[in-house]
C-alpha cells in the first residue's frame, strides 16, 4: 500500500506541474494545449482506474502499460514538453511489470511512443531526428540502467530476507536439537546414577532379605535379626541416595573425608551384605575434584555389583593409585570370570565406560577362569 500511495502522489504532482507548464506555453497553439490537458487528465484517470489495479492483475497491467505508451506518444505529439511524463512512466512500468523482461519491453514501448510523438510534432528532418532520437535513447538507457540496478537490489534484498528467515529457522531447529540432546543427556545421567546407586541397593536388599528368610526357616533368630539390621541399613542408604539424586547433591558415600574413606565404607558394606571379603589398598591421594571422586566411587560400586551378581567370588580388592599419567582404580576378584569379547546386554560396563568418557577416562577389563580385573583410568589433567 505504501508504494501505491507514493506512486499516486507522483502521478498527481507531475500532472499538475505539466498542466501548469502547458498553460504557460503561450507560444503553442490553443488546440495543442487543450489536447495536452486532456492527455494529462486521461493519464491521471487511467492511473486511478487501471494502474492501481494492475499490481494484482496481469491483464490489466498489460492494458495499462499499453495505454501509458499511447498517452505519452499522443501527449508529445501535442507538445514536446509532455515528454517529461517519462520521469513517471518508466518507474510505473518497472513497478507494475511482473518480470524484468516485461518491464524492459514496456520501457521500449514507451520510448518508441515518445519517439513517434516527436516525429509527429517536429517532422523527419535529420536535425530533428538526431535531437529527438538522442533524447529518447538517453531516457530509455537511463531508465533501463536504473531499473535493472533497482531490480538487482530488490532481488538481493529478497534473497537476504530469505536467508535471514532460514537462519532463524535453523537457529530454532538447533535450539530444539540442543534441548532434546540436553534432555537425552540428563536421562542418561539419571539412568547411570539410578543403576549405580538405588538399583544396587535394591539388589542388595533382595539378597539380604533372602538370606534373612533362610535364617528364619532354619530357626536362627539371631542371624535373622542381623540380616534384618542389614536390610534396614541398606534401605536407609537407598533412601539417602534417592534424596541426593533428587536434590542433585553429592553421593552420600562422599562425606568430605576423601575418596579413600568412601571406598573403605563401601568395602565394609559389601562385605557385610555379601560375606565377600572386600579390601581397599589405596595410597595417599592428592586432593581431587568432587566430580572425579564421584566417578571413582561409582566405578567401584558398579565393579563390586558385578562381582556380587556374576563372579561367584570369595574375595575382591579395590586398589587406587596415582602416577604421572593420572589416577587408576582397579577392582579384582577371584571369581569364575567371563569372556570380555562376548557382547553383554547389561548396563554395568557400558555405563562405566560412558561415565569415564565424561572425564576423558578409559576402562580396561581383563578376565579369565582365575578371576576378573576391572581397571578405570582417569587422566591427570581432570583430577583437580
Amino acid at each position: 500500500m505504501g508504494l501505491i500511495r507514493w506512486m499516486s502522489v507522483a502521478v498527481v504532482v507531475t500532472s499538475l506541474v505539466l498542466a501548469a507548464l502547458v498553460f504557460s506555453s503561450t507560444w503553442s497553439e490553443l488546440g495543442n494545449r487543450i489536447g495536452a490537458w486532456i492527455t494529462l487528465a486521461v493519464f491521471v484517470l487511467a492511473w486511478f482506474t487501471l494502474g492501481i489495479r494492475a499490481f494484482s492483475n496481469k491483464t490489466i497491467a498489460f492494458s495499462y502499460i499499453a495505454l501509458l505508451a499511447v498517452l505519452l506518444g499522443v501527449g508529445v505529439a501535442f507538445l514536446p514538453t509532455m515528454a517529461t511524463l517519462q520521469s513517471v512512466a518508466y518507474p510505473l512500468v518497472w513497478v507494475i511489470a511482473e518480470r524484468t523482461r516485461n518491464a524492459i519491453i514496456g520501457n521500449v514501448a514507451v520510448a518508441l511512443a515518445v519517439g513517434i510523438g516527436f516525429v509527429a510534432d517536429s517532422g523527419t528532418s535529420p536535425e530533428a531526428l538526431l535531437s529527438n532520437g538522442t533524447i529518447v535513447a538517453l531516457s530509455l538507457a537511463f531508465s533501463l540502467a536504473l531499473g535493472l540496478w533497482i531490480t538487482q537490489i530488490s532481488t538481493l534484498s529478497n534473497q537476504r530476507h530469505d536467508l535471514v528467515l532460514e537462519l532463524h529457522s535453523t537457529r530454532d531447529e538447533l535450539a530444539a536439537i540442543s534441548r532434546d540432546a540436553g534432555i537425552s543427556s540428563e536421562r542418561e545421567r539419571l539412568a547411570r546414577e539410578i543403576h549405580d546407586t538405588i538399583a544396587q541397593d535394591l539388589t542388595g536388599l533382595v539378597l539380604v532379605a533372602q538370606r534373612a528368610k533362610r535364617e528364619l526357616d532354619n530357626n536362627h533368630p539371631a542371624a535373622a535379626a542381623e540380616q534384618l539390621e542389614l536390610i534396614e541399613d541398606s534401605a536407609r542408604a537407598a533412601l539417602a541416595e534417592a534424596r541426593a539424586l533428587v536434590t542433585a547433591s553429592a553421593p552420600v558415600g562422599l562425606t568430605g573425608d576423601g575418596i579413600t574413606s568412601a571406598l573403605t565404607r563401601l568395602a565394609e558394606r559389601y562385605s557385610r551384605e555379601t560375606h565377600l571379603t572386600v579390601t581397599v589398598d589405596a595410597e595417599p591421594l592428592p586432593t581431587i575434584a568432587r566430580e572425579t571422586e564421584v566417578v571413582v566411587l561409582r566405578c567401584a560400586q558398579e565393579a563390586l555389583a558385578n562381582v556380587r551378581k556374576h563372579a561367584s567370588a570369595t574375595r575382591a580388592t579395590i586398589t587406587v593409585s596415582t602416577d604421572d599419567s593420572g589416577l587408576s582404580i582397579t577392582v579384582a576378584d577371584d571369581g569364575v570370570g567371563f569372556d570380555p569379547n562376548i557382547t553383554h546386554t547389561g548396563f554395568g560396563l557400558e555405563g562405566m565406560s560412558e561415565r569415564l568418557a565424561l572425564v576423558n577416562g578409559r576402562l580396561d577389563v581383563a578376565s579369565s577362569a582365575a578371576g576378573t580385573t576391572v581397571r578405570a583410568t582417569i587422566p591427570k589433567e581432570v583430577l583437580a
